[in-house]
């Protein structure tokens, strides 16, 4: 029964292919979607969940609360040495500290070779809480003696081509001599560690004494704690005895730590830890892809319960011949499977024809391997079988249950296809969707145009950012900026710690004001920079002079927010007055105040900033060029740099650029939203296209009649639009409290944040009106023009 139930179903797709076509292609993309986003979520939600005891590694955060709390995934150099010595909550503890785009040089046969690569330093215990597994499937990493390292499959490539890399030797940022000593598998997209070479912790001496101390003076964000904790360890209650670390080791600061331990699997989805991906936004995407399939859904239903009017002579011819509601029923059923097999076919190929742009511009790794896991597979039946009831059951029940007698003699109600009511409540349930998307895609646009294009208060296009060896010394740094100079594509230059807005690169520390007994409640960000930084950078001068540079630090300047914090009203008052960073690295009076400007992005306060000129923190040069010669000058640039410094490589980004970066993660969930709203609004346009077909044959008689009675086109145009417009109208008025609740709750999250303006709804009615009319626009002039004698010969 079911096998002739389904060439039945066949036949008549067959005979009515224009509307199987346009069921097939809005299934399609529905379900294309739908899979595209299910690999966007099962790739976040894989993050280290292959390491053996997932459920029991941990990370130690600090939380670090001042006038406001700071979040730092790190700990001071002394915490993993006191944990493992104290207590005995944890089978293993091991120290990481990060290190991006570090300097490796080898020697092949004489001739030097040089490239960048992202390092850790570990403690071998690191390789007992994550199994990153060498070449020859142990974990045991060889890494305990003092300046050796192990490098993954795709790093020994790099270095060393073919050849057996064990033993071989390479040279680290021109310091230290590196032996390898093992080859890890390459490790997954899917883990937090992105280092590509591992060395012994002992290393870390050589180049960071702070990280590599005991100390409990501070934090470098780049230093990272990590156990492995015992089964069944009450984390709250170890959390609540760490606070006893506070009174051992920081008596005396204001700044109150509280260690935080953050289980594995939570770590990728926090962005107060600059986790990867907020878990709310994969709650969103899943609905997303959710609404999609269902706008598909919909589409089928409406255009199927549409035609139960052409299908009805059919229906009462097998009803007379003995057919039952249930073998109606059925047949549709398989009808509609047929359709979601092909449609669910075709969405797998467009998925992973799209694949490789969707991996570039969201910057990850899938692939067609991930098609054929169980978990895939498993997706994907429920997946049809959903589509397939939700979209079949509703049409197939009207079908079985019209009466053979009223379907013969073509006497069907509106409520024998299907009721006006729950057509229109449909088409209104696509239309609210696809409003809520573009309200969407509308605010976030919105909000990243005001944070990239407002004035940050500070220049920010045309300045080459250009990163320059710690150990250089002053007098050679000043040859080479006075040899930059030189260039007329170059129009200032200045040697500085940090650009102003300068995202992760950035320095907070105590501050004492005006000799006061206590430090100040509050952080201050360092941002170093020779007597350049302001013009270079365009920062406003509001009280004050610029500092002189001296063979010792002893004038600074400060914005207006340090000022606000510090109780002061006028900057005319801060002149002159004493102030003390990070407990005497930098003393002195401070001779100006500058117009506040952001130091990070628009989620952030602006910070109260210290500038002074520091030669111990220069690691940058930003180089103001016109971009009328930017070639010309880069060169010049390159040429000279190279010639300074010919053991480095010469890498440079613009500053533009580095702000953009902040943002990355917002311009990905609108390039998301974006596509995903187009494609919801094309699959909602062709249920409208499928809906006006037959609409148009429904009122072929009334357009007729008034056009004998004199209605011109415009008018039987308007017939026929307007109760699609009303219904428009209607999924807006619904529609937009919904976008506006969730929207309103997205730009929370910004400190700095556009308004959500009455314009933006109303736009985004417009959008779908306009699309809408559009769509239907063919057809209803068609049925317009169109002879009324043949209109109402009809019947």
């Amino acid at each position: 029964m079911f096998k002739n139930n389904l060439k039945i179903a066949w036949r008549n797709l067959v005979k009515r292919k224009g509307f199987s076509f346009i069921n097939i292609l809005g299934l399609t993309m529905g379900f294309g979607c739908s899979i595209l986003i299910f690999l966007f979520v099962q790739f976040h939600l894989q993050f280290d969940n292959f390491h053996q005891n997932a459920d029991r590694i941990y990370r130690v955060n600090t939380e670090e609360h001042r006038d406001l709390i700071d979040y730092e995934a790190a700990v001071p150099p002394g915490f993993a040495n006191a944990f493992k010595q104290d207590y005995d909550y944890a089978e293993i503890v091991a120290k990481s500290a990060d290190r991006d785009n570090w300097l490796i040089t080898l020697d092949e046969n004489g001739v030097k070779k040089q490239l960048k690569a992202d390092i850790a330093f570990t403690e071998t215990g690191f390789f007992k809480i994550f199994n990153y597994p060498l070449v020859d499937g142990s974990n045991a990493a060889p890494i305990s003696e003092p300046n050796t390292a192990l490098i993954t499959e795709q790093m020994a490539q790099k270095m060393f081509g073919g050849t057996d890399p064990i033993n071989k030797t390479f040279v680290l940022e021109n310091g230290e001599t590196i032996k390898v000593t093992g080859v890890l598998k390459d490790l997954p997209k899917t883990t937090l560690t992105k280092a590509q070479v591992f060395l012994s912790f002992d290393t870390l001496k050589s180049y960071d004494e702070f990280m590599s101390s005991e100390s409990w003076g501070g934090i470098n964000s780049s230093l990272h704690c990590y156990a492995l904790m015992r089964p069944n360890q009450n984390i709250a209650q170890i959390e609540e005895q760490l606070q006893g670390y506070v009174k051992k080791f920081r008596p005396n600061s204001k700044n109150v730590h509280h260690y935080k331990l953050q289980a594995l699997k939570d770590i990728h989805f926090d962005d107060r830890y600059s986790g990867g991906i907020d878990a709310k936004s994969l709650w969103i995407f899943s609905f997303i892809g959710l609404f999609i399939l269902v706008v598909a859904s919909i589409n089928f239903i409406n255009i199927s319960t549409a035609q139960s009017v052409n299908r009805s002579k059919e229906v009462g011819v097998r009803k007379v011949l003995g057919s039952y509601k249930r073998e109606l029923f059925w047949q549709f059923m398989a009808e509609t499977l047929i359709v979601s097999v092909l449609a669910l076919v075709l969405g797998i190929a467009l998925c992973l024809l799209v694949l490789p742009s969707f991996n570039t511009v969201f910057d990850l790794e899938l692939s067609f391997k991930e098609l054929l896991n169980p978990t895939f597979l498993g997706f994907v039946v429920l997946l049809l079988a959903l589509v397939t009831l939700l979209a079949g059951s509703y049409p197939g029940v009207l079908l079985a249950r019209i009466a053979p007698v009223l379907a013969l003699k073509r006497k069907l109600s509106h409520n024998d296809t299907g009721g006006y009511l729950t057509r229109k409540t449909l088409v209104v349930t696509q239309f609210v969707i696809s409003i809520v998307l573009i309200i969407g895609s509308i605010v976030v646009g919105k909000q990243l145009k005001y944070a990239i294009k407002s004035d940050l208060g500070f220049a920010k296009d045309g300045i080459v950012m250009v990163e320059i060896p710690d150990q250089i010394e002053a007098p050679q740094l000043q040859g080479l900026k006075e040899r930059i100079m030189q260039n007329s594509g170059v129009e200032n230059l200045t040697a500085c710690f940090a650009s102003p807005g300068a995202g992760d690169n950035n320095w907070g520390t105590s501050v004492k004001f005006n000799n006061r007994p206590e430090p100040e409640e509050f952080n201050i960000q360092v941002k170093g920079g020779d007597k350049n930084y302001l013009d270079a950078f365009d920062l406003n001068l509001v009280a004050g002079r610029n500092f002189f540079e001296k063979d010792s630090v002893d004038e600074m300047i400060v914005n207006e927010e340090f000022m606000r914090k510090v109780g002061v009203s006028n900057p005319n008052d801060l002149l002159g007055k004493q102030i003390n960073v990070s407990s005497g690295f930098a003393k002195g009076k401070i001779v100006g105040v500058v117009a506040d400007f952001h130091d990070g992005d628009f989620h952030e306060k602006i910070s109260p900033i210290f500038i002074a000129p520091e030669p111990r923190l220069y690691n940058e040069l930003a180089i103001k060029i016109n971009m009328a010669s930017a070639k010309n000058a880069l060169q010049h640039i390159e040429s000279e740099w190279s010639a300074a410094f010919p053991d480095y490589v010469f890498e440079y980004d613009f500053l533009d650029d580095r702000v953009a970066e902040l943002y990355q993660t917002e311009q990905r969930f609108l390039s998301l939203i974006g596509i995903f709203s187009g494609l919801a609004i094309f699959i909602g346009c062709l249920g409208i296209y499928g809906l006006i077909l037959f609409f148009v044959v429904q009122k072929t008689k009334e357009i007729g009649i008034r056009k004998v009675l004199g209605a011109g086109v415009t008018n039987l145009v308007g017939l026929v639009m307007q109760d699609f417009l009303k219904l428009i109208l209607i999924a807006g008025v619904i529609a937009t409290p919904i976008a506006w609740y969730f929207m309103n709750q997205w730009l929370e999250n910004f400190e700095y944040r556009t308004p959500l303006n009455w314009w933006i709804f109303v736009l985004a009615v417009a959008i779908i009106m306009a699309i809408t009319l559009l769509t239907i626009s063919y057809q209803a002039i068609k049925a317009a023009i169109a002879n009324p004698v043949k209109s109402l010969r009809i019947e």
